[in-house]
C-alpha cells in the first residue's frame, strides 16, 4: 500500500465516522438525546488498556508489510536500547515514521512516551492532536475513552504552559466535547458545553481557525443546526478547499433542501479525490438528490 493509497483510506474513514456516528449528548434536545443515547447519563465507559503495541499491530497491517519492515526495525532497536538517550531518539523516530504513513494511533503515543520525558509544549500538543485524530479515525468504542482520555491530559498539560494559545484551547474543547459524546463524565474533565464555549473563544479571536472552525461546524450538525454548519465549512473552505469540509458542506445543504446547492459540493469532493469507491458512493448520492 503507498502513501496516496492511505491518505484515501484515512479520508474515508474521517468521513464514515460522520455517517454512522450520534448526535453528540448534550448539544441536542434532552427528548432526542433519550432516543439516541445508549449510555446512561453520568455513566463512565470502562476503558479499555490500550498500548502502543496494540494499536501498533492493527497499523501494521492497515499499511501492508512493506512499510511496516521500517517500524518494526525501529521497534526491535528501541527494546534493545540502553540509554534514556537512545530510547527518546527512537521514540522520536517512530512517532514521525508513523506519522509518515498517516496512523495517528501509535504516532500519538510515541510523542506521549518524548512529551512525558521533555515536558515541553510542542511535544504535549501534537501527541494532543494525534489522539484527538486517532478517535476521530476509529469507530471501535472500546478504545475511543483511551484515546480521549489521553487527549485531554496533553491539552492540559499544554495549556499549563501556554495558558492563552488557541491550538491547544482548540484541542482540548475537542476532546472535551467528544469525551462528553462517549457518556464519560469525568468530575477532572469538561463537558459538551465547555468545549464549544472553548472553541467559541479561539473564534472570537481568531475567526478563519480552520479547526475550530470545522469541529463547531461538525458539532452544528449532529446537533441538527445545519444553517450554523454551512457557515462554519464556508469559512474552512475560504481559506483552503479540502475535501472533508465540503463533503460536510454537502451533507447539510442535502438536510436543508437545498439540493443544487449539495450536488455542487459533492462534484467538488469528486474532484478532489479521484477514487472510484468514494466516487460511486457521491454518484448515489447525487442521484438520489435528482430523484
Amino acid at each position: 500500500m503507498n502513501r496516496k493509497q492511505i491518505i484515501v483510506i484515512v479520508i474515508v474513514v474521517a468521513i464514515g465516522g460522520y455517517l454512522y456516528s450520534l448526535p453528540v449528548k448534550g448539544l441536542i434536545k434532552p427528548k432526542v438525546a433519550k432516543a439516541t443515547s445508549g449510555v446512561i447519563a453520568g455513566s463512565r465507559p470502562s476503558v479499555t488498556n490500550v498500548t502502543v503495541d496494540v494499536v501498533s499491530a492493527s497499523a501494521k497491517t492497515a499499511i501492508g508489510s512493506a512499510l511496516a519492515t521500517k517500524i518494526t526495525d525501529l521497534e526491535g532497536q528501541l527494546k534493545s536500547a540502553t540509554s534514556d538517550a537512545d530510547k527518546l531518539n527512537l521514540q522520536r523516530q517512530l512517532a514521525k515514521q508513523w506519522d509518515d504513513d498517516n496512523q495517528p494511533a501509535p504516532s500519538a503515543f510515541y510523542y506521549q512516551a518524548v512529551a512525558r520525558k521533555e515536558g515541553t509544549f510542542e511535544n504535549w500538543l501534537i501527541a494532543g492532536d494525534h489522539f484527538n485524530d486517532a478517535f476521530k479515525s476509529i469507530q471501535d468504542t472500546a478504545v475511543q475513552p483511551a484515546y480521549i482520555e489521553n487527549a485531554v491530559e496533553a491539552f492540559k498539560n499544554a495549556i499549563k504552559l501556554k495558558p492563552d494559545n488557541l491550538d491547544a484551547k482548540t484541542g482540548l474543547g475537542i476532546a472535551y466535547v467528544n469525551q462528553t459524546s462517549l457518556g464519560i463524565a469525568d468530575p477532572n474533565g469538561g463537558s459538551p458545553m465547555q468545549g464549544i464555549v472553548l472553541l467559541l473563544d479561539v473564534v472570537k479571536h481568531d475567526p478563519t481557525n480552520r479547526n475550530a472552525n470545522l469541529s463547531l461546524g461538525l458539532f452544528a450538525m449532529k446537533s441538527g443546526q445545519f444553517d450554523k454548519a454551512v457557515a462554519r465549512f464556508k469559512t474552512v473552505i475560504a481559506q483552503k478547499a479540502e475535501v472533508e469540509p465540503y463533503f460536510y458542506l454537502a451533507e447539510c445543504y442535502k438536510q436543508l433542501g437545498m439540493k443544487k446547492e449539495a450536488i455542487e459540493a459533492y462534484n467538488k469532493c469528486k474532484e478532489m479525490i479521484p477514487d472510484p469507491v468514494i466516487g460511486q458512493k457521491i454518484d448515489q448520492y447525487i442521484k438520489e438528490l435528482k430523484n
